[in-house]
């Protein structure tokens, strides 16, 4: 540990609001261990733009995990179920989409306060984001709230006193253009993120999936161009 740095634990997913979370926690004099996840999921070219991420913004660890939730199905990035493609912002503002996979920050939020705790970290730093958003219910204030109750009634550092587990949402109430914005004063390169649901066999961008679209309507907001295209 870098002497006088707190740990933190950062989800990253290798999306542009998970690398800004990062350069966040960064900025706010963080060591920051960066947690990924190999879940199933039909993007799983993302993990490869966590990790260019995580070594340019100079995370003390990098680690990917492997847990597999098309044992669940039901959501359009784990199950031979088709991405929903051209959704207007009202679509994604109001309604929950196929491509939500069922308690998947829950899910990854329980595996960053196991690590948090054994690394003794109180902080957990996630990159969600409850305006410009396609309508996850786990992306709320509220929820995140609940969680780092629970988080702090459920680990031993939380009972016995000796850690208060704090989860930072830098990112909640930014548009997408104010999260291009910060990511550009941050110093992130977007150019290393990766924010479609459905590539091609290439790995290129849809270009017409609720990411891609939420994606391109804060670069051009902000009036910057994206250099991933």
């Amino acid at each position: 540990m870098t002497p006088g740095k707190r740990k933190a634990v950062c989800l990253l997913s290798g999306g542009l609001d998970s690398a800004t979370c990062l350069a966040a926690a960064r900025r706010d004099g963080f060591e920051c261990y960066a947690l990924s996840f190999d879940y199933g999921q039909r993007h799983l070219v993302e993990l490869k733009a966590a990790a260019r991420i995580a070594e340019s913004l100079g995370a003390a660890k990098h680690a990917i995990t492997t847990i597999d939730l098309r044992l669940f199905g039901h959501s359009a990035l784990t199950a031979e179920i088709d991405v929903p493609k051209g959704r207007s912002l009202d679509e994604m503002s109001h309604n929950i989409p196929v491509t939500y996979v069922p308690a998947r920050n829950t899910i990854f939020l329980s595996f960053a306060v196991a690590w948090a705790e054994t690394l003794g970290a109180a902080d957990i730093f996630i990159g969600v984001n409850a305006l410009d958003y396609s309508g996850y219910p786990e992306c709320r204030p509220e929820y995140i709230e609940a969680f780092e109750r629970m988080a702090n009634l459920a680990t031993r550092a939380g009972v016995e006193g000796h850690t208060k587990l704090r989860i930072h949402t830098p990112l909640m109430q930014l548009s997408k253009a104010g999260i291009v914005e910060l990511a550009t004063e941050l110093g992130v390169n977007p150019g290393l993120t990766f924010s479609c649901y459905d590539p091609d066999a290439e790995g290129r961008p849809c270009g017409g999936c609720d990411s891609c679209l939420l994606r391109a309507k804060g670069f051009a907001e902000a009036g910057l161009t994206d250099p991933a295209g």
